[in-house]
């Protein structure tokens, strides 16, 4: 039987979790102190015990109770509502952005700030440059 028919398959869950906060086995395995083989062994597991399960929401930064009730349903709904509300409100709006600063005039100024910065680093160039000459000719 597949793992994605079955409800409360408690490693499936924490492997969707997992994934969906961009963590990779390696990331929560360091965290919980083990290798990467044990947690996909976890991953693996239809039932963990609580003490474990509390370690693993902790490493993912979430509620024991928040893996044991995860839906991939629930997930859909929760950002399809936040995106309704988002387009919704004067958020998402389009008319509604105001920019303080003109964003040419700010890419302009960080090429003149890199262009200042690498002169700086050719004239320092150039120090060196002559200091290890000047130590040559005294030799």
């Amino acid at each position: 039987m597949s793992t994605l028919t079955k409800p409360n398959h408690i490693g499936r869950k924490i492997s969707r979790i997992r994934e969906l906060r961009n963590m990779k086995q390696e990331a929560l395995a360091q965290a919980l102190g083990t290798n990467q083989q044990a947690i996909s062994i976890l991953e693996n597991s239809e039932t963990i015990d609580e003490d474990k399960l509390i370690a693993i929401a902790k490493a993912l930064g979430v509620t024991a109770e928040a893996i044991k009730n995860f839906s991939e349903e629930g997930v859909i709904n929760y950002f399809n509502t936040f995106n309704e509300a988002v387009s919704d409100s004067s958020f998402g709006s389009i008319h509604n952005n105001k920019c303080t600063f003109n964003p040419l005039d700010k890419l302009v100024e960080s090429f003149e700030e890199n262009k200042k910065l690498y002169e700086r680093l050719l004239q320092s160039e150039k120090d060196k440059i002559e200091y290890l000459e000047k130590l040559l000719k005294e030799k």
